[in-house]
């Protein structure tokens, strides 16, 4: 696995408590899982997230540029792509293959915008990644054209399970 440095402290979330820490100027870090924009790094401290913007900071890693982002109109669909775009740091997936989110709701405001909610759950009730995740697919959803507000909420009925996950998701996953 390829060693990286950290040319400036960066702020990142230890997986999988969830715990903010700062990673120090000249930290050597492994890449583990690249997707959705963000970074899991292996550290002396064990796994961390690095958030997109913060990316820049390892030296020597070009970043992906996120799907979402070139969405010109909106559109439920376009809702959908956006939250397609937001991983788990620890499973190489998407948070709608991986059957997180349950349910989308968009409320057009005519020209003040429209407002779009999301329930969504986790793997597991005790995942401190949780409102990482969440915070996440909430600004990729509120990038959109024409979003004014958005909002995920963490639900935790009904429990999430291994069935959820969708058949293009168990064939990533090597589940079939």
């Amino acid at each position: 696995m390829t060693e990286y440095t950290l040319t400036r402290t960066v702020a990142a979330t230890i997986i999988p408590a969830g715990t903010p820490v700062e990673l120090p100027l000249g930290t050597s870090v492994q890449i583990v899982q690249t997707l959705g924009g963000n970074v899991t790094v292996r550290t002396e401290q064990g796994l961390c997230r690095i958030a997109e913007s913060d990316c820049d900071a390892i030296e020597g890693y070009e970043a992906e540029s996120a799907e979402a982002s070139t969405i010109a109109e909106f559109s439920e669909a376009a809702v959908w792509t956006a939250l397609k775009t937001c991983f788990d740091p620890e499973i190489p997936l998407n948070i709608v293959d991986l059957g997180l989110v349950y349910d989308l709701a968009v409320e057009d405001h005519g020209e003040a915008g429209r407002t779009v909610e999301v329930k969504m759950t986790l793997t597991a009730p005790g995942c401190g990644m949780g409102p990482v995740i969440a915070e996440d697919a909430r600004s990729k959803v509120a990038a959109l054209p024409t979003v004014s507000d958005a909002k995920v909420h963490i639900v935790w009925d009904p429990i999430w399970t291994p069935h959820m996950i969708s058949d293009a998701g168990r064939k990533v996953l090597g589940l079939e």
